[in-house]
C-alpha cells in the first residue's frame, strides 16, 4: 500500500478527481466497458463534483456503490441519492448505474437480483473507498453479523449486513470483490482516521475490516 499525504482537503479532492479520470480513461483504452465503484457518505462529494465533468466516454462506464443502506432512494440516508445528485450529472449522466437497492422489506429477498448484473461486470476496474474511524470500509463493520462471511475467500459478491449502531440493514460488496479491483484508492480526512489507518495495518481483518483490502491500495489522506 502507498500513503499519499496532502496539505489540505481541497487539494486532495481536486487531485483525486484528476487521478480517477485518468484511471477511467486508461481503462477505457483497453476495455469495452469499465466498472467504477465508489463510496457513499459525505467525504467523496467534492470529488464527484469535479469528476462528473471529466471528458471521457461515460457511456461505457458502469458505476456502482461499494455499499448501500436499505432505504428508498428519496431518503436522506440513501447513498444512491448522493450519487444521482453529485456524480451522475453533467457528462457522467451518460454512465450506467448498477443499483444496490430495490423496493423490498428485507435485502436478502433481492440479493440475487441485484448481484446478477454486477457479477457480469466484475472485476472492478477502478475502486474508490472510504474508511471510518472504527476501521470499517464499505459496510464491512467490526462486529457486523455477516462479517466473517463477507471476509471469506469464497464470499458471494453481495451480502446483507447488520451492524451495531447501524439503524437499518445494508447491502455491501464483499472483500473478495473489493480486493480484486485492478486500481484501488481509499480517501480519508482528519487525524482520527489517520490514527485508525495506522492501527488497522497491524490488526486482523476481523478487528479492522479495512485491512482485508489494503494490499496494493493507494491511501489518500488530508488533515
Amino acid at each position: 500500500m502507498t500513503l499519499i499525504e496532502y496539505p489540505d482537503r481541497e487539494l486532495m479532492f481536486m487531485d483525486m478527481a484528476s487521478k480517477l479520470a485518468g484511471d477511467l480513461r486508461a481503462a477505457l483504452a483497453h476495455e469495452d466497458r469499465v466498472l467504477f465503484v465508489v463510496p457513499g457518505g459525505t467525504t467523496p462529494g467534492p470529488i464527484f463534483d469535479d469528476l462528473c465533468a471529466a471528458d471521457l466516454d461515460w457511456s461505457r462506464v458502469d458505476v456502482m456503490l461499494s455499499d448501500e443502506r436499505w432505504v428508498p432512494e428519496n431518503s436522506e440516508r440513501s447513498n444512491t441519492r448522493l450519487l444521482r445528485e453529485r456524480l451522475l450529472v453533467n457528462r457522467a449522466s451518460a454512465a450506467n448505474f448498477l443499483p444496490l437497492y430495490t423496493p423490498a422489506q428485507n435485502p436478502e429477498d433481492k440479493l440475487d437480483k441485484l448481484a446478477a448484473p454486477i457479477d457480469g461486470a466484475l472485476p472492478i476496474d477502478i475502486l474508490l473507498l472510504g474508511m471510518g474511524a472504527d476501521m470499517h470500509t464499505a459496510s464491512l463493520f467490526p462486529g457486523a453479523d455477516q462479517l466473517d462471511a463477507a471476509l471469506a475467500a469464497d464470499a458471494p459478491t453481495l451480502l446483507a449486513m447488520r451492524a451495531p449502531g447501524a439503524p437499518e440493514p445494508r447491502v455491501t460488496l464483499c472483500a473478495r470483490a473489493l480486493d480484486g479491483a485492478v486500481v484501488k484508492h481509499i480517501v480519508m480526512t482528519g487525524a482520527d482516521k489517520r490514527q485508525a489507518y495506522e492501527r488497522a495495518i497491524h490488526l486482523t481483518p476481523q478487528e479492522a475490516p479495512v485491512r482485508a483490502v489494503l494490499s496494493g491500495m493507494m491511501v489518500h489522506w488530508a488533515p
